[in-house]
């Protein structure tokens, strides 16, 4: 019995870490307080995990600016047009970036709402607070804290632009299906090894939502201007049907391969390494 709850307490070690990066550690030390004084139901366990959790993500804010992050903030009013998609992302810790980064993607939020008043630029999985090289599952390259996943802009199947909101509730996985005549370079491919899932089940269940493709275009194009002139961008990640329908080419928008997840429902940024950092623009 002992033995049993040992591997438990281990997969539950690597489950939070994996998914929050610091909720393994907060586990650790909730279970050794628990045992030391004397807490037995699950329910009290439970609540004194969360509250380690809940210090150890508030420290992580203040700490992470050490190892070179700061948090995207998750308590964005009504007045800012940059906002994370969900609360998960920030209680999940999935929300820090470097100040560069952080730089680009509030500029790109403002300079859009600026071309279409009311407009709020969503973003979605980010980076773990700590330690270049950890990954951020199931991604394969946010572990240093340049990458960002951003958000589609939708509108409804009547062409009005809905603010806020996602074909997804969560902006992942809702995605813009090709035509049989348009870009396919994954067709007639079936790795093993691959995190490009289609999720067929899950589209039906989704809103009649559509890329608004004004403010797509515009961000594209932004991001292969200002974005690689101002902030060092280095690659934006779409699929090669949206930048065709879009009609947006340029060497720093591509395709990220057929083993890595699908970009017709997100885009994917990442600035260069060297990028010298800017004062934070006002937002």
């Amino acid at each position: 019995m002992k033995l049993l709850r040992g591997f438990f307490q281990f997969c539950v070690f690597i489950i939070l870490t994996v998914l929050t990066q610091i909720g393994g550690i907060a586990y650790l030390i909730s279970s050794f307080v628990a045992s030391k004084t004397g807490v037995r139901s699950w329910y009290a366990k439970l609540l004194v995990f969360i509250a380690f959790y809940v210090a150890a993500t508030v420290s992580a804010n203040l700490i992470a600016p050490i190892f070179g992050r700061i948090p995207i903030s998750c308590m964005s009013g009504e007045a800012n047009n940059l906002a994370v998609r969900s609360p998960i992302y920030c209680l999940l810790n999935r929300n820090y970036v470097t100040p560069p980064t952080l730089n680009l993607v509030s500029a790109l939020a403002n300079d859009v709402n600026r071309a279409f008043p009311g407009t709020t630029t969503m973003v979605l999985d980010a980076n773990f607070p700590f330690w270049d090289g950890f990954p951020l599952l199931p991604h394969l390259s946010h572990s240093d804290g340049r990458k960002l996943d951003i958000a589609y802009y939708y509108k409804t199947a009547g062409g009005d632009f809905v603010n806020g909101v996602t074909k997804s509730p969560i902006g992942y996985f809702a995605f813009e299906q090709p035509s049989a005549n348009e870009e396919q370079p994954c067709v007639g491919r079936h790795d093993i090894l691959t995190t490009r899932w289609n999720f067929d089940w899950l589209q039906p269940f989704l809103p009649d939502y559509h890329i608004e493709d004004r403010r797509m275009a515009f961000s594209l194009k932004w991001l292969a201007t200002e974005g690689v002139q101002r902030f060092g961008l280095e690659k934006v990640f779409i699929e090669p049907h949206l930048a065709n329908t879009l009609g947006v080419k340029d060497s720093v928008i591509r395709f990220q391969g057929c083993r890595a997840a699908r970009h017709d429902d997100h885009i994917h940024v990442q600035i260069r390494r060297l990028a010298v950092p800017q004062q934070l623009e006002t937002m």
